[in-house]
């Protein structure tokens, strides 16, 4: 069974790669066409452009890499079973199970690999992207509404304080630009507000203010201050990793940071649907790697008059885009209907798990 091993594994492996260069080698053409719009704006050049969509690769292999594995192993497989070398090899006592044993090892291994791109490879480069587009313009919007975050701070009386940060840009030395703060007492009446032109928080939750107005109101005496400081130190439980989880794209965090973060928004009681579902789909999604490798497999079973090669790849094709679109179309979905995250994000790989061990299934049995 080695021999044969080898064999089924150097095909795949073949095809898959070739798949996945090509498919990258497409969209970094796209990515760099997008890119030519923004050459001569202010400190964007020709480089920079460059530089950008080659550190948006790692993401797009992330992305790409699960339908890559399901065209490249319909292509070895059905190539196989065209020539008949697959029927050869069932006759030789590569049963059912045994087949999928084999890919299963190999959807192991695809699977390994979609992890480190998407928490190690991605988010490294993803941040060095924003971080690129920030330095370059000078600082960088953070949405259309900017980012908000939320704290609760308890205090030694026994009471607590709430506390709002609305942050605009992040500038391009990572710093945060355009910061309001504003600071409630335990009955919502407002006690502090805070604005800075830019402002750095560290690890431990300190933050430091610059250009700093603070407007102070006691609601008791009906009197309010106000005040100005060339730099000051404000403290909270917004370190450093929420805060950037806070103003950063999705795809700059990995699972664990996912997960933090949305436990933060629900202990702060805000909506944290959103991240809960990227965290789960991030966690399941390498497994879509065996989902395709299921699908591809009863391929391998079709007689070649069943269809060309060129129609068969067609069909994964399509299988694949269906299975991105479903993907996204289950994540808003659940945000809609109020689904658990996990359900969310594991139905389509779920679905099409089934739909490919019951096809696989068919063929064995009646053809």
């Amino acid at each position: 069974m080695r021999t044969v091993r080898h064999l089924i594994y150097r095909e795949v492996l073949s095809a898959v790669g070739f798949t996945t260069l090509a498919f990258l080698a497409l969209m970094f053409f796209f990515d760099f066409v997008d890119q030519l719009g923004r050459i001569g704006r202010p400190g964007y050049t020709l480089t920079s452009a460059l530089l950008s969509t080659t550190l948006e690769l790692p993401g797009r292999f992330y992305e790409l890499f699960p339908i890559t594995v399901l065209i490249g192993s319909i292509y070895a497989l059905s190539r196989l079973a065209q020539s008949s070398e697959f029927t050869i090899l069932r006759t030789a006592g590569l049963g059912p199970g045994r087949a999928l044993g084999m890919l299963s090892s190999l959807g192991l291994a695809f699977a390994v690999l979609t992890l480190l791109a998407g928490d190690v490879l991605a988010p490294a480069a993803e941040q060095k992207n924003v971080s690129l587009k920030a330095l370059a313009s000078g600082s960088l919007s953070v949405g259309p509404a900017g980012a908000w975050m939320r704290d609760r701070i308890d205090e030694a009386s026994g009471d607590h304080r709430t506390v709002s940060v609305h942050v605009s840009r992040l500038g391009g030395g990572g710093e945060l630009q355009g910061v309001r703060i504003y600071e409630f007492d335990s009955q919502g009446r407002l006690q502090r507000r805070i604005q800075a032109q830019r402002a750095v928080a560290d690890d431990e939750g300190r933050w430091t203010l610059t250009e700093a107005r603070v407007d102070q109101w006691d609601p008791e005496a009906g009197t309010a201050t106000q005040a100005q400081a060339p730099s000051m130190q404000w403290s909270s439980n917004l370190k450093a990793s929420v805060v950037s989880a806070a103003v950063l794209p999705v795809g700059t965090m990995t699972t664990l940071e996912l997960w933090r973060y949305s436990r933060h928004l629900s202990q702060q009681d805000q909506a944290f649907a959103l991240h809960a579902i990227a965290f789960w789909k991030k966690a399941l999604y390498p497994m879509a790697c065996f989902v395709m490798l299921g699908l591809a497999l009863p391929f391998a079973y079709l007689h070649a008059r069943g269809g060309g090669i060129s129609w068969k790849v067609f069909g994964g094709i399509m299988i694949g885009i269906s299975f991105m679109v479903f993907n996204s179309l289950s994540s808003h979905l659940g945000l809609l209907q109020g689904w658990s995250p996990w359900v969310a994000a594991a139905a389509p790989g779920l679905l099409y798990l089934m739909l490919s061990l019951g096809a696989f299934a068919w063929l064995v049995r009646y053809r």
